[in-house]
C-alpha cells in the first residue's frame, strides 16, 4: 500500500509527524511526503521538520504565497502531475489549509481515495476561508478521522455516511505528549519568569487597522500588569508595517520572531495565560490546563470551550481585560482533557487504514 501525505503549512506538520511514524511501523506500507510550499519561511517550515523528526519531503511543490485562488490553483496543477505519476492507494490531507482542499479536489477528480485527518470541525462561519476548505474536503473524503464527538455530529448532519467517519482523537496532542518532556527542559532566552503569551494572525484581527491598533494598545496595557511575550507571525508583522503602526517593545512587552514548535510549547507550559486567535493553540492549552483567551467570535473547536480552558471574547477588548483579570486573580474555569486526547490518535488512524 502506498500512502501519500500532503502538508503545506505549519499546523499540518504537528499532525503529520505522529501519523507518519505510526504508519512506518506497519508492514507493507510505503509512504511519500509532499510539501506544497504554502509556508516557506524557515522559522515556519524547515525547523519544524527537524524538531518533529519528520523525514525530508520527497517532493516540494514550492508554491509560496499568493491569493487563496492563486495558491490553491498552483498546488492543484503541481499535485495533479505528481498523483498521475505515482497513483497512490490513499492520499492523507490534514487540517483546513489551502493545501488540504487543493489536494482533495485533485484526488476526487482522479479517483484517488482521500483520508482527512482532523475532519468534521466547524465554526459555522463561511467568512473564514478555512471553513470553506473544511466543508469541501469533508464532502470529498473517503475516510474522515475526527478529533472529538462534535466532529462526528457535524458530518452526519451534512450527510456524510457513518461508515466513513472514525472518531480517533486529536493527533496534535500526540505530538504534544511526545515532545512535552523536551519542552519542559527547554529555556527560551529573553523571556521573563512570569508572563502572558500572545499570538495573533487571523485577518479579522490583523487586517483591519482599527482592530489591530486596538489590540496592540491592549497588549501595551496588559503588559503593565504582567509581562507579555509576543512571537509575531510574519503576516502580523507585515500588516503592522503596512499600516505604519508600531509596537512599544521593551522589558514588559517582549517581541520574538516565530518560534519553533518545542520553544513555543515551552512558552505555553510556563505562561500564566495565552491570548490567541489560533485554532491549534486552543487545543494545546486545553491539554496543558493553561487558561486560553481567544480573540475570535467563534471556534471550530467548541470542545475547548465546553470542556477545556478556552474562553471566547471576540473583538471585545473589555472582555479580554476582564477575562485576564480573572485569571490573574486565580479565578480559573473548571476544565478537563477531552476523551481520546491521549497521545494515541495516530495509532488508531494507522490501524484503521491498514485494516
Amino acid at each position: 500500500m502506498q500512502i501519500l501525505h500532503v502538508v503545506g503549512a505549519r499546523p499540518n506538520f504537528m499532525k503529520v509527524a505522529p501519523v507518519h511514524r505510526a504508519l512506518a511501523s506497519k508492514n507493507g506500507v510505503a509512504q511519500m511526503l509532499v510539501h506544497t510550499g504554502q509556508h516557506y519561511d524557515v522559522n515556519m517550515s524547515d525547523v519544524f521538520f527537524q524538531q518533529l523528526s519528520i523525514p525530508a519531503p520527497d517532493v516540494n511543490l514550492g508554491v509560496g504565497s499568493g491569493s487563496h485562488a492563486k495558491q490553491t490553483a498552483e498546488i492543484m496543477i503541481g499535485f495533479e502531475s505528481l498523483v498521475n505519476e505515482r497513483r497512490p492507494d490513499l492520499v492523507l490531507v490534514y487540517g483546513d489549509v489551502n493545501s488540504t482542499v487543493a489536494a482533495a479536489l485533485v484526488c476526487a477528480k482522479l479517483g484517488i481515495r482521500i483520508g482527512h485527518v482532523e475532519a468534521g470541525l466547524r465554526a459555522f462561519d463561511r467568512t473564514m476561508p478555512e471553513e470553506i476548505n473544511r466543508l469541501v474536503t469533508d464532502q470529498l473524503a473517503d475516510l474522515l478521522f475526527t478529533p472529538s464527538e462534535d466532529g462526528d455530529q457535524n458530518l452526519e448532519r451534512e450527510g456524510v455516511a457513518k461508515e466513513k467517519i472514525f472518531l480517533v482523537g486529536n493527533v496534535m496532542i500526540d505530538t504534544l505528549v511526545r515532545l512535552l518532556p523536551v519542552a519542559k527542559q527547554t529555556k527560551v532566552e529573553g523571556v521573563p519568569e512570569e508572563f502572558i503569551l500572545v499570538t495573533l494572525h487571523r485577518p479579522s484581527n490583523v487586517d483591519d487597522p482599527a482592530s489591530l491598533r486596538e489590540l496592540l494598545d491592549a497588549l501595551a496595557s496588559i503588559s503593565k500588569k504582567l509581562p507579555v511575550v509576543f512571537p509575531v507571525h510574519p503576516r502580523t508583522r507585515q500588516r503592522i508595517r503596512d499600516l505604519g503602526l508600531t509596537l512599544p517593545a521593551g522589558d514588559r512587552l517582549v517581541l520574538l520572531d516565530p518560534r519553533p514548535y518545542i520553544d513555543f510549547l515551552a512558552l505555553q507550559t510556563r505562561s500564566r495565560a495565552v491570548v490567541t486567535d489560533s485554532g491549534g493553540i486552543q487545543e494545546e492549552t486545553t491539554y496543558l490546563g493553561v487558561p486560553c483567551i481567544t480573540t475570535r467570535e467563534n471556534t471550530e473547536r467548541p470542545v475547548t470551550v465546553t470542556q477545556g480552558t478556552n474562553v471566547l471574547v471576540g473583538h471585545d477588548i473589555k472582555a479580554l481585560h476582564r477575562e485576564l483579570e480573572r485569571v490573574l486573580n486565580g479565578d480559573r474555569k473548571p476544565h478537563r482533557i477531552p476523551p481520546l486526547w491521549d497521545g494515541k490518535a495516530s495509532e488508531r488512524i494507522a490501524d484503521i487504514i491498514t485494516k
